[in-house]
C-alpha cells in the first residue's frame, strides 16, 4: 500500500469531512425544493427509507473499497480485485464528481451573490413580488454569474490546495459546528412564526395519495444518492485516507444519521416560513432564490439578519461539499499523472471552473437558447448526473461488493465477519440495493423518451 499517502489527523476529522460532503446544497437547497415538489411528508418518509435501505449499505461499501484500496477512486477498485472490469465504477465516480462540481460551483456562486446582496442592503431593498425579476436579471447576465462562480471556486481550490489535514479536515472542523449552530438557531426562529403548524404538518403529516406517483420514488433515491455523495467517488477517496483500524460501520451510521438530521432540520427551518406568508412550497429550484427572499423581506427588521445567516449557512454547506467533489479529481490526477497536490489542485480546479461557464451562462444568459432534450446546459448536466450516472455508479458499487469482491474479504474489511449484520449487509448489496436502483434507472430512462 501507499504508505506515503496523506492521512486524516483523527477519526473525528474524517467523520466531519464526510458529513461536510454530505451536508451541502443537497440538504438545504435541493432537499427543500424536491420535498416541496413531491408532497412533503410522504416524500420525506420514502427518502428516509431509501437512505437506510439503499444509501447506508452503499455508503459502507464505498468506505470499505476506499480503505482497502488506499488510493484514488479508480485505483482503489484495481487494488481490491484483479478484475479490470470493475474500474468502470471508479472512472464513473471521477466523471460524475467533475460534472457535478462544474454546475455546483455556479449555483454556489448564486448563493454567494445573495449573501453579498443582503449584507450590502441591495436584496433587502427589492420591492415585494419582484425577487423573480431580481434573480432573473442576475442569472441572465453575461459577466456576473461567471464572476461569482469563479470567486466561489477560488475558495474551493484554496482549501484543497493545502491538503487533507491542513485544508479539508481543518476547514470542516470549523464549518460543521458552525453549520449546526446556525441551522438550529434559524429553525428555532421559524418555529415561532404563525405558519409553523402548517409547515410542520406539510413536512410530517403524510398525504398517502402521493404514493401513486412513481416519480416520487425516483426523486427519493436520487436525493439519497446526491445528499450522501454516493456514486461520486467522494466517500471512496475520503476513506482511502483512513488507517486500517478504523471502524467503518460506526462511521457510516454516524454520517447517515447526521446527514438526515441536517436535511430534516433544514425542512423545519424553511417550510414554516414559506407557509407563514402563503407561498408555494413546490417552488422548485427557485425556492431559496425567489420564494424565501420574499419571505425574508416580509419579516421586517429581523428578516435581513435571518437572510444573512441563512445564505451564509448555505454558502458554507456548499463549500464543504465542493471541496470534497474537487478532491476526487485531485486525488486521481496525483496518482495518474504523478503530480504533487498543488499542481493537481490548480489544474483540476481551473479546468472544472472553465467547464462550468456554459452552465453559468445557460440560465437566461447568452447560451440559454441552446438546449438538448429541451434542457439548458446546467439542467442537462444536473439531469445526467442525478438520474443516470449517480445511480449507475451506485449500482456498480453495490454489485462489486456484493458479488465481485470475495465475501470473506469484504466482511473482514468492515469488521462484520461472522455477524448477522454483515450477512444482511451483503444481501442488501446483492439484491435490495441493485433492485431499487435498477427500478429507478428504468423509470428515468422511460421518462426520457
Amino acid at each position: 500500500m501507499n504508505n506515503g499517502r496523506e492521512r486524516w489527523a483523527s477519526g473525528l476529522g474524517f467523520i466531519l469531512a464526510a458529513v461536510g460532503s454530505a451536508v451541502g446544497l443537497g440538504n438545504i437547497w435541493r432537499f427543500s425544493y424536491v420535498t416541496g415538489e413531491n408532497g412533503g411528508a410522504v416524500f420525506l418518509l420514502i427518502y428516509i427509507l431509501c437512505i437506510f435501505l439503499i444509501g447506508l449499505p452503499v455508503l459502507l461499501a464505498e468506505f470499505s473499497i476506499g480503505r482497502k484500496g488506499q488510493a484514488d477512486v479508480v485505483q482503489s477498485f484495481s487494488a481490491t480485485t484483479p478484475s479490470k472490469v470493475w474500474k468502470i465504477g471508479g472512472i464513473l465516480g471521477v466523471f460524475t464528481s467533475f460534472l457535478i462540481l462544474s454546475f455546483y460551483g455556479v449555483i454556489a456562486g448564486w448563493i454567494s451573490y445573495f449573501l453579498y446582496s443582503y449584507i450590502t442592503g441591495t436584496a433587502g431593498a427589492v420591492p415585494e413580488g419582484e425577487f423573480g425579476d431580481f434573480f432573473g436579471e442576475f442569472i441572465s447576465g453575461d459577466i456576473a454569474p461567471v464572476f461569482w462562480q469563479f470567486l466561489f471556486m477560488a475558495f474551493v481550490i484554496a482549501i484543497v490546495f493545502f491538503g487533507v489535514k491542513k485544508g479539508i479536515e481543518l476547514s470542516n472542523k470549523i464549518f460543521m459546528p458552525l453549520l449546526a449552530i446556525i441551522i438550529i438557531v434559524l429553525s428555532g426562529y421559524s418555529l415561532t412564526l404563525d405558519g409553523a403548524g402548517e409547515g410542520l404538518s406539510f413536512l410530517f403529516s403524510p398525504d398517502w395519495s402521493v404514493l401513486k406517483d412513481p416519480n416520487v420514488y425516483s426523486s427519493a433515491i436520487g436525493q439519497a444518492f446526491f445528499t450522501l455523495s454516493l456514486g461520486m467517488g467522494i466517500m471512496i477517496t475520503y476513506s482511502s485516507y483512513l488507517p486500517t483500524e478504523s471502524r467503518l460501520p460506526r462511521a457510516a451510521g454516524q454520517v447517515v444519521v447526521l446527514d438526515t438530521l441536517f436535511a430534516v432540520i433544514a425542512g423545519v427551518m424553511i417550510f414554516p416560513a414559506v407557509f407563514t406568508f402563503g407561498l408555494d412550497p413546490a417552488g422548485g429550484p427557485g425556492l431559496i432564490f425567489i420564494t424565501l427572499p420574499e419571505v425574508f423581506n416580509q419579516m421586517g427588521t429581523g428578516g435581513t439578519m435571518f437572510a444573512i445567516l441563512f445564505f451564509f449557512l448555505v454558502a458554507i454547506a456548499a463549500l464543504s461539499s465542493a471541496i470534497s467533489l474537487l478532491e476526487v479529481s485531485v486525488s486521481y490526477l496525483m496518482r495518474k499523472m504523478n503530480w504533487e497536490r498543488k499542481k493537481a489542485t490548480l489544474v483540476a480546479g481551473v479546468v472544472v471552473t472553465l467547464v462550468g461557464i456554459p452552465s453559468a451562462l445557460s440560465q437566461g444568459g447568452p447560451l440559454s437558447e441552446y438546449t438538448l432534450f429541451n434542457l439548458p446546459f446546467l439542467d442537462l448536466i444536473d439531469t445526467i448526473t442525478d438520474q443516470y450516472t449517480l445511480p449507475l455508479a451506485g449500482l456498480i458499487i453495490a454489485l462489486f461488493v456484493g458479488w465481485g469482491w470475495n465475501k470473506v474479504d469484504a466482511l473482514k474489511e468492515t469488521g462484520l465477519t461472522n455477524s448477522i449484520v454483515g450477512t444482511i449487509w451483503i444481501w442488501f448489496l446483492r439484491i435490495v440495493a441493485p433492485s431499487g436502483i435498477l427500478w429507478i434507472l428504468v423509470i428515468n430512462i422511460r421518462n426520457l423518451f
